[in-house]
């Protein structure tokens, strides 16, 4: 029996830069009153409230929310030994600000370089980041998932390196938390890549994206998301489904987007 819940992403905000607009607070509010129960904010975007986990806390508990995850990324995509150091910090600051939370679940970004030269140096490198997170993080019960992305520079992409990734990944720490978009615009197969991953997947974003690979609202491009919840619910799946919107019309109006989204979730009858 499957226990799924439905959370938004912040990047529809993120991804605005220096032009996005509202605080932390507001953000929680497009989110609750859009109707999500769950919200997955990233290392970019917690702002005010970095360091603060029982004030963020009692910020989602005023607006009956849970932290579906907090999602760290660094510049250096977990490939660059020189960053180590740095990229360490980062994940020890976000454990323990997870530590505050019930059901804490970190998400690492994917692999990523500007080159693909020596890519499968790079993406060793990455992997073995993601374990030691994840070994860092189990003895505190916080759960570690890697999601691989198609942005520029990403090192997993194909249906080879998921597998590379997931046979090289602890398994006894670390899962994946993979995206339905990002796995169409790296050139799978939908529902063969998540068929793949199921014994491993503790997270799933849902974006949407066109066969040219523009990003659309849910429900608006190639992604059969009535499959893909009948493939979760026929596993068992326990756990969040994300839903993160980066479209054009997201730029436009980040709070009708993710309306629109919930909407068309609610229609698949979650």
């Amino acid at each position: 029996m499957s226990r799924i819940r439905v959370a938004c992403q912040t990047y529809t905000w993120e991804m605005l830069g220096a032009e996005g607009k509202g605080k932390v607070t507001d953000i929680l509010d497009w989110i609750a009153d859009a109707g999500y129960a769950g919200v997955e904010i990233t290392n970019h975007m917690i702002g005010e409230f970095s360091g603060r986990p029982q004030e963020f806390k009692a910020e989602l508990q005023r607006r009956s929310l849970e932290l579906a995850a907090f999602a760290y990324s660094s510049a250096s995509g977990f490939t660059d030994p020189a960053r180590w150091d740095e990229d360490m910090a980062g994940a020890r600051q976000a454990i323990e600000f997870l530590r505050a939370f019930p059901e804490p679940r970190l998400g690492l970004g994917g692999a990523s370089s500007p080159s693909r030269e020596d890519a499968r140096r790079k993406l060793d490198q990455a992997i073995r980041f993601y374990n030691e997170v994840g070994r860092l993080a189990a003895p505190l019960g916080i759960s570690v998932n890697v999601h691989p992305h198609s942005h520029h520079g990403s090192l997993l992409e194909s249906a080879e390196e998921y597998r590379y990734l997931l046979e090289h990944l602890d398994p006894a720490c670390v899962s994946l938390g993979p995206d339905t978009g990002h796995i169409v615009r790296g050139g799978q197969d939908l529902l063969s890549c998540l068929r793949m991953c199921l014994p491993r997947l503790t997270h799933l974003h849902l974006k949407d994206v066109t066969a040219q690979g523009k990003w659309v609202a849910l429900g608006e491009g190639v992604c059969d998301y009535r499959a893909v919840m009948a493939l979760l619910e026929s596993a068992g799946y326990n756990g969040w489904i994300v839903a993160e919107e980066e479209s054009e019309d997201a730029r436009r109006d980040g709070i009708a987007a993710i309306r629109k989204n919930r909407a068309y979730l609610r229609s698949l009858g979650y």
